[in-house]
């Protein structure tokens, strides 16, 4: 019988050249994508993560206007998910989490994420 465990969690995407999708609401035709590292997208969200942990940014301000995601509009907001609904090393580091906590970086194809579990 399947789990039906669910989280609610919000992410930061930062896309780069090797992400399976290189275009995005801030970047239509995929230039800066395509010109972007996986390295250099790690980079940047490293430098978020420290802002939000150290309390200097606020996780959903970072994610309305870097994260490469439409769920930017919602502050980076993906609501309730159970498992096999994300990519399965964003589901891994989301389950994992405690409420409240922001993951490290965590590749998927569709880039680099960090994850705040949110519920």
């Amino acid at each position: 019988m399947a789990s039906q465990e669910q989280v609610k969690a919000s992410h930061i995407l930062i896309k780069h050249e090797g992400s399976r999708r290189k275009a995005s609401w801030k970047d239509p035709d995929g230039r800066v994508i395509s010109a972007t590292t996986r390295e250099e997208a790690a980079a940047q969200l490293a430098d978020f993560r420290e802002k939000i942990v150290s309390g200097q940014a606020q996780f959903e301000e970072i994610a309305s206007r870097y994260s490469d995601c439409s769920s930017a509009k919602r502050g980076g907001d993906l609501g309730r998910f159970g498992r096999g609904q994300m990519q399965k090393p964003f589901e891994e580091a989301a389950f994992s989490l405690g409420v409240g906590e922001v993951s490290g970086i965590v590749d998927t194809d569709s880039g680099v994420h960090i994850i705040k579990r949110t519920g």
